[in-house]
């Protein structure tokens, strides 16, 4: 975890009361709860996520960040609750039939295939979408008709440079923007990002944090973050989880100046 929570960072996003007036919902949690065996993961979480703003969900380790992902796009299956997405419940839908609806999740390690160009790993995201994903006896050509369309992702993700590049060439750092690149070939209608920013170095987490705000400009993102400067930057909402449940949730300068998220954060002169 970077940054210890302050409340006068200077580009926070802090409009007390205006976060999400006249935007959608358009991914919401209800007394979201889920049980493994006798253990409580998440206990009662409400939330909403809103079209066209970056949404944060915080937390000290094992606060249930990653259950929630994973009940949110239907990796697990929820104890009690109900998800809605674009105004469907989605509660008990399998995870393909969500995704196509337009719930698309990176997750912490890349995942992308290495031993293809930069273009050939937007294209393979682009063949369902353009219904080219079971055509399987169409020869290899057959995709070139997609490389116009993935270089204008590679372009919106400043990755057109490096289009013939082998993935497993790229740096760390650029090997993420290509993730999100592949997922915004998906045409995602809400991006959760399940921490975007792990193990980048300074440069290269600026660059991404910018480009997140950019794709938030037409689509909602949800995004697991550790670094607070970026939660503070770019998030129009955050919701604190600690043990998994709801502590807090607002603006960034709201849930910084709440006593007991600096608590869990930083625990207390005596520990």
């Amino acid at each position: 975890m970077t940054v210890a929570i302050t409340a006068g960072t200077a580009n926070a996003k802090a409009s007390p009361g205006s976060d999400d007036e006249g935007a959608r919902v358009v991914l919401s949690a209800r007394g979201l709860r889920k049980d493994f065996g006798g253990f409580n993961a998440v206990n009662n979480v409400d939330l909403d996520v809103h079209h066209a703003k970056v949404h944060a969900l915080i937390g000290p380790n094992g606060a249930g960040k990653t259950t929630v992902f994973n009940l949110l796009t239907k990796f697990l299956q929820p104890t009690s609750g109900t998800i809605t997405l674009l105004g469907e419940n989605i509660t008990r839908m399998p995870p393909a039939k969500v995704a196509r609806m337009g719930l698309v999740r990176s997750f912490q390690i890349s995942a992308i295939f290495p031993h293809l160009t930069v273009l050939e790993n937007v294209r393979v995201a682009l063949q369902r979408p353009n219904g080219l994903a079971v055509q399987f006896w169409r020869p290899m050509s057959a995709l070139d008709e997609l490389n116009e369309r993935a270089m204008q992702f590679l372009e919106q993700v400043g990755l057109n440079d490096a289009r013939h590049a082998l993935a497993a060439d790229l740096s760390y750092g650029r090997k993420r923007v290509l993730e999100i690149a592949t997922t915004l070939a998906l045409d995602p209608k809400v991006l959760l990002l399940d921490e975007p920013m792990a193990g980048m170095g300074q440069e290269d987490v600026g660059n991404v944090a910018r480009l997140i705000s950019k794709v938030a400009q037409d689509r909602a993102v949800l995004m697991v973050e550790h670094n607070l400067r970026v939660v503070a930057d770019i998030c129009d909402h955050v919701t604190v989880l600690q043990r998994g449940e709801i502590l807090a949730a607002g603006d960034y300068r709201t849930v910084s100046q709440d006593e007991r998220v600096r608590i869990a954060y930083m625990g207390t002169e005596h520990e």
